[in-house]
């Protein structure tokens, strides 16, 4: 099986991942709890600063956007960070503490010493990592580290960073509306977001909506009613599925058909999470949904792609001064979806596998290429390797990690978090704020519950195929020092239980440790 999240068939559940605020990473863990309390009692500890911890991150997120910048800007390591804005609302005081910016380096002795002790009599096999300093890039931990290895939803950290690198963090998709080749047609041309909602009933805070792109063509019509609906979803080429998917990817509800124009991630009810019934034809079911929101039924759609731009001098979508109806391809209105950031932040907190498809063939349409599989995966690694990613440790055939196909050596991970964090690129430090945080958000929600360190300070994307786990992110150790590490492992035994303790085991070891 091929997942991220709770499996079926003889699989166990990950996560599941709750919408929450998320955090900067490299802040310290909440107040200590006891070592192995209940684990109601901890959630319910912790609710007791969710409101604050939520309100910190979108302080921060705002800040990305803005003036995306280096790493110690914005996690902490300011006293006083400076925003570029004047809110009306009142300023969080964070609940977090920053990074010691003095903190000192771990020894990679001792280093090794620890990580070997935790990775020795787990049911991982196959375990390579890689451990480096943040601020230094300096290597603290290796295991083969340069061998390229299933990564299962670790891709998405090079999916984040391919992305952010190309249409940077502000970046809005559009979904347009144009007028038909006859009066009244409408033509609803998708470009690519799998966040859009037909109305405030989505599933992605924040999405654009169908109900408005209703309203705008509506008010464009003028006295023209509305007489047919024309789905273009003609952006997205090739197969819907990816290549190297298990078989019981496609109804197994953690992702749909890859098409150019949905709604909420292809789900047939908005509001249920990933392990979700999806539309068959996602295009056609948002098509349906538009034409009733034009008092249309349901056999008024059709495919189609959008005509060309009418005649110059053919106004943007407002009928000309004789109530003549707006010129073949003009356009009628447009709605668009969250700035980039927070698209990433939902691709990495959820692991959503339709989000990360969307994003990789962002990165196609930015250069030029097919927005297929393919286009993506070509366009990925081009783009990476501008990055300083060396061609031969990776090899990528989609942008979630779904498939089994692709390769990445945990040094890849690690050096791109490093490369995010250090400046030289400050649009890929984006990525953090959508990491999930030990026992608290997304995808480590449910995890570390039982661990006595880790809990608050590890922030990391999760991995999980059947036979394949894998952990990459940050974590702040005993002594205020930030660490990138990547633990990937493809021969684990059936169950992704043991091997998720094991993962969450060298996290928090890392966390407990001075290392000096």
């Amino acid at each position: 099986m091929g997942r991220e999240g709770p499996h079926s068939g003889s699989g166990v559940p990950q996560s599941d991942a709750q919408p929450s605020g998320v955090q900067a990473p490299g802040s310290h863990t909440p107040p200590p709890v006891p070592a192995s309390p209940p684990r109601s009692s901890r959630r319910n500890r912790y609710m007791t600063i969710a409101a604050a911890i939520s309100a910190f991150a979108l302080v921060i997120t705002a800040l990305v956007v803005i003036r995306p910048g280096p790493i110690g800007d914005w996690l902490g390591s300011r006293s006083h960070p400076t925003l570029l804005f004047e809110s009306p609302e009142p300023q969080p005081t964070p609940v977090l503490t920053g990074v010691t910016e003095d903190a000192p380096l771990p020894d990679a002795e001792a280093v090794r010493s620890v990580l070997d002790q935790a990775i020795a009599g787990t049911v991982m096999r196959g375990v390579r990592m890689s451990v480096l300093d943040l601020a230094t890039g300096q290597p603290l931990y290796v295991r083969e580290p340069d061998v390229p290895t299933v990564p299962a939803s670790t891709t998405k950290l090079l999916t984040a960073a391919a992305v952010l690198a190309t249409r940077g963090p502000a970046y809005r998709i559009p979904t347009r509306a144009v007028a038909g080749a006859t009066p009244g047609e409408v033509v609803l041309v998708g470009g690519g977001d799998p966040t859009l909602a037909i109305d405030d009933n989505g599933h992605y805070p924040g999405a654009a909506r169908l109900d408005i792109l209703a309203e705008q063509v509506k008010q464009a019509l003028g006295a023209v009613a509305p007489t047919k609906v024309v789905v273009d979803s003609s952006l997205f080429t090739g197969p819907v599925y990816g290549p190297g998917w298990d078989s019981d990817v496609p109804t197994g509800g953690f992702v749909g058909p890859i098409t150019a124009l949905m709604t909420d991630g292809a789900r047939v009810e908005p509001k249920k999470p990933k392990a979700a019934e999806r539309f068959a034809k996602p295009d056609l079911a948002a098509g349906r949904a538009f034409a009733r929101l034009l008092g249309l039924p349901a056999d008024a759609v059709t495919q189609g792609v959008a005509p060309t731009p009418g005649e110059a001098g053919a106004t943007s979508g407002s009928p000309g001064a004789s109530g003549a109806p707006p010129a073949p391809g003009a356009e009628l209105g447009r709605v668009e979806s969250p700035p980039m950031v927070r698209l990433v932040e939902i691709m990495l907190s959820e692991s959503d596998n339709v989000v990360a498809e969307a994003l990789g063939r962002q990165v196609a349409l930015a250069r030029n290429q097919p927005a297929s599989f393919d286009g993506a995966a070509a366009a990925m690694t081009a783009v990476l390797g501008e990055l300083g990613v060396p061609p031969d440790k990776i090899e990528l055939a989609d942008a979630s990690g779904l498939s089994r196909r692709n390769r990445i050596a945990p040094s890849v991970l690690t050096s791109l978090l490093v490369l995010a964090a250090n400046g030289s690129r400050p649009e890929l430090a984006a990525l953090f704020s959508g990491l999930p945080v030990a026992a608290w958000s997304g995808t480590l929600a449910e995890r570390f519950q039982q661990a006595t360190t880790g809990v608050g300070v590890v922030r990391a994307k999760t991995g999980t195929l059947s036979g394949v786990n894998s952990l990459s992110g940050v974590v702040t150790t005993a002594d205020g020092r930030l660490l990138a590490f990547a633990a990937l492992a493809d021969r684990v035994p059936a169950g992704p239980d043991p091997a998720q303790r094991a993962l969450d085991r060298i996290a928090a070891t890392l966390a407990a440790c001075g290392c000096r």
